[in-house]
């Protein structure tokens, strides 16, 4: 059995909920794994992974995620709604548009309607010769379970997560033959620096071209920045392998949102399956090394909502 391990920070929410998602995806890809963090050595809290093979499956899945392929499903009478007209929308998520790429109708949904800005999307990648697919799509869940879905705007899901793993691109003027990059990827980063993002995925930071708010490092307001970024098309820096991460943590588990805007999470301390790590993620009082934390969902417009960072709750 081999083990790997990064580094975490447990008041970062979304990192938190990258960890899970590492362990989702890690399971897709390997099968048979368990993870659980340690924060009894030093100062460091880490997220261990440990699976039935000599293969680190951080590496796997970064791997994975450079080289997916981002699709959209919809139910099988789909039909896309008339086009709008086009608007001017927040420069740090790039060009607006709607469904772009591949788009699969499928004979079961996850809701009884589908919003053509909030489609599920599945991740499409090869991993050992087999082709596997990823589901991510919390935001369009129709089971009565809170479906946790912060982002809003002119863009789709679909389009956030294409952005957060393979770039965007700057507007091509008339004189221009190509068109230059705008903002990096997952993967421009897993081929630029593999060794410092699988010593620290989460700390590798960059301006991306899309989100879905789970990095309170990109999260701003008006009055907190002291002006409005998206205003002055100015990016900023998070990690977009905590945004598409934390989104694959959330398709079989959530945080507990209480009054208002209130969101609780927990880090377990022992290794644990998908399974359970579910719902030690979500505090159930499991009888395991348990810590757990609070945070705030700030509102810097009437549909976006960002994650905070977290205070722990000493007394829980």
């Amino acid at each position: 059995m081999a083990e790997a391990s990064i580094p975490v920070d447990l008041f970062n929410p979304g990192q938190v909920f990258a960890c899970l998602g590492f362990l989702e995806a890690a399971d897709v890809l390997l099968g048979e794994v368990e993870g659980g963090f340690d924060w009894n050595k030093g100062g460091e809290t880490r997220f261990h992974v440990r699976i039935n093979s000599g293969q680190n499956p951080f590496a796997v899945v970064l791997a994975y995620l450079a080289g997916v392929e981002v699709q959209c499903y919809a139910p099988k009478d789909y039909t896309d709604p008339p086009k709008k007209t086009k608007k001017k929308v927040d420069a740090s998520d790039g060009d607006a548009g709607g469904i772009q790429g591949p788009l699969d109708f499928s004979e079961t949904f996850p809701s009884p309607k589908a919003d053509s800005l909030a489609l599920p999307i599945r991740l499409l990648g090869t991993y050992s010769g087999e082709q596997l697919s990823i589901p991510v799509s919390h935001w369009a869940d129709g089971s009565g379970r809170n479906d946790f879905k912060l982002y809003a705007g002119n863009r789709s899901g679909a389009d956030k997560a294409r952005a957060m793993l393979s770039g965007t691109v700057e507007k091509r003027s008339k004189k221009q033959t190509v068109s230059g990059l705008k903002t990096r990827g997952l993967n421009a980063l897993w081929k630029e620096q593999p060794e410092e993002l699988l010593a620290r995925p989460f700390d590798v930071l960059t301006p991306i071209g899309g989100s879905f708010n789970f990095d309170p490092r990109r999260a701003w307001t008006g009055i907190d920045a002291g002006y409005s970024p998206d205003a002055q098309e100015h990016a900023i820096a998070a990690s977009p392998i905590v945004e598409i991460l934390a989104a694959v943590g959330l398709e079989h588990a959530r945080p507990d949102e209480f009054d208002t805007r209130q969101v609780r999470y927990a880090a377990w301390g022992v290794p644990l399956p998908p399974v359970l790590a579910r719902a030690a993620f979500g505090g159930s009082p499991l009888a395991i090394p348990m810590r757990r934390f609070r945070f705030t969902l700030d509102r810097p417009s009437k549909y976006i909502k960002i994650v905070t960072f977290a205070q722990e709750e000493l007394n829980a």
